[in-house]
């Protein structure tokens, strides 16, 4: 519980200015309906913003970094080719977890064509797709000359099945697909199934998390989407859906029991940050904002507390 604050923002926005990019439709054209995860970066917010960088840096997970070095071994820089680069985890059949990332930007087919010619490497051929190596243990696929989809041989077959074999899309399933397009405008933003939604809060309430009243609630817990924007300082937004008024006030009772309990234990710096984050239910929907400056969330980022939550 004590954790809880920057639990929420370390698990929610890593679980990871110019407008911000919505995905292309040649990307949503390959993500399957049964998503427990996607979290979208709009790298060029994160190049205007040293708070956003600095963020990145400290809690950015090894299956982002693994990405980003796929990425280089392909020939394409993630801080100059990338503007958004989007991840997400969906269940493949008997429920196996796979892992997909699509960049999207001026990503050079061209020489990348180019370079696998004169190497004489070619691509595995699969339905109407061609799959190239691009180190890391990963493979791609150009989707168009600016979208790549990239990830492990088995993880891209399933996301082409959707493009090109008539797999359910994304777009099938409704509550994702509206939460897509209710957030996607961020500079980094993600939405949840149920177990991501599940598996966010037990993170981000910690010891609170298994107690019993939460193991009797959690299944209520529907679906969610936070945002985060680097504008004007730090401002993070978390609505969960649940299934009723009930749930949502239990659950926005809790979070509100750990941020009262940070400002009173926490550093200077932490009770500083804190004071800029409220907890609210609305019906089934419970809403959490969190907004800092640049200063304040800096010295966030450095405090024994966010030390704690990142590792």
């Amino acid at each position: 519980m004590k954790q809880f604050v920057t639990a929420l923002v370390v698990a929610g926005a890593m679980c990871v200015p110019a407008s911000a990019a919505s995905l292309s439709s040649n990307a949503q054209t390959v993500i399957p309906s049964a998503v427990q995860q996607i979290i979208s970066v709009d790298y060029r917010d994160l190049r205007d913003s040293p708070t956003a960088v600095a963020l990145r840096d400290r809690v950015m997970p090894d299956n982002v970094k693994q990405f980003e070095s796929a990425l280089k071994g392909a020939g394409i820089d993630p801080n100059k080719d990338v503007e958004q680069l989007t991840f997400v985890s969906y269940r493949a059949q008997k429920g196996i977890l796979r892992s997909i990332g699509i960049a999207q930007g001026p990503l050079k087919q061209r020489d990348f064509l180019a370079k696998m010619k004169v190497k004489k490497i070619k691509p595995e051929k699969y339905l109407l797709s061609d799959i190239y190596p691009m180190g890391s243990g990963m493979q791609m696929v150009f989707l168009d000359p600016t979208t790549i989809l990239f990830g492990e041989n088995a993880a891209i077959k399933g996301a082409i099945d959707v493009r090109e074999n008539g797999a359910e899309s994304v777009q099938t399933n409704n509550t994702i697909d509206d939460l897509i397009t209710s957030v996607q405008n961020a500079s980094i933003w993600s939405v949840l199934d149920q177990l991501g939604t599940q598996n966010m809060m037990r993170s981000a309430l910690g010891q609170a998390g298994s107690l019993t009243d939460y193991e009797t609630i959690k299944k209520r817990l529907l679906a969610s989407d936070y945002t985060m924007n680097f504008a004007n300082g730090v401002a993070f937004d978390l609505n969960i859906k649940t299934s009723d008024n009930v749930t949502a006030a239990t659950i926005s009772g809790l979070m509100k029991a750990g941020v009262l309990y940070r400002k009173m234990s926490g550093t200077p710096s932490e009770k500083m940050a804190l004071e800029g984050t409220s907890v609210e239910s609305s019906n089934d929907l419970v809403q959490m904002h969190f907004k800092s400056n640049d200063q304040q969330f800096q010295a966030l980022l450095k405090s024994d507390l966010f030390a704690a939550v990142s590792k």
